[in-house]
């Protein structure tokens, strides 16, 4: 069974090496790292997270910031501040990049943060939006499940 996890982690590391060789950026490791990590969560990542994963093996937080911007400029990462002045961090699914930008809901009491799925206005809402050229983010702040049965 250890023999199948390593070789998984193996073929994931080649996999996402190959794929940052493929739109011309540098493959080292610490940003092999950054982007399995970002691509493994289920939610925006900040950087002290990241940190708090990572400099146990080895990076340090300037490397992994460093990397998350380089990887926001090759926009294989999105970077978002979901109104808390922190930087979150998430990666681009090649497949569907226009699925990069999609709204998020922040609990209001723990600070959670979750991303919500392809969102439509009524129409009631589109006619009274008609001043608006474009919408770049969506935001819903509110009180999670969790915080809202602790109460």
């Amino acid at each position: 069974m250890a023999d199948h996890n390593r070789a998984t982690r193996t073929s994931a590391v080649q996999e996402t090496r190959e794929f940052l060789k493929a739109i011309g950026v540098r493959a080292t490791p610490a940003r092999i790292a950054v982007l399995q990590q970002l691509r493994a969560a289920k939610r925006p990542v900040t950087h002290a997270e990241l940190t708090d994963l990572l400099v146990p093996l080895g990076f340090d937080k300037a490397t992994i910031f460093r990397n998350l911007a380089d990887l926001t400029e090759a926009e294989v990462v999105h970077r978002t501040e979901l109104g808390d002045h922190v930087w979150r961090f998430e990666a681009i699914d090649p497949r569907e990049p226009e699925k990069a930008k999609h709204p998020h809901f922040v609990c209001v009491d723990c600070g959670g943060v979750t991303c919500l799925g392809e969102m439509e206005f009524t129409t009631k809402s589109r006619n009274r939006a008609e001043a608006i050229k474009s919408i770049t983010e969506i935001l819903i702040k509110g009180h999670c499940a969790d915080c809202e049965t602790s109460k």
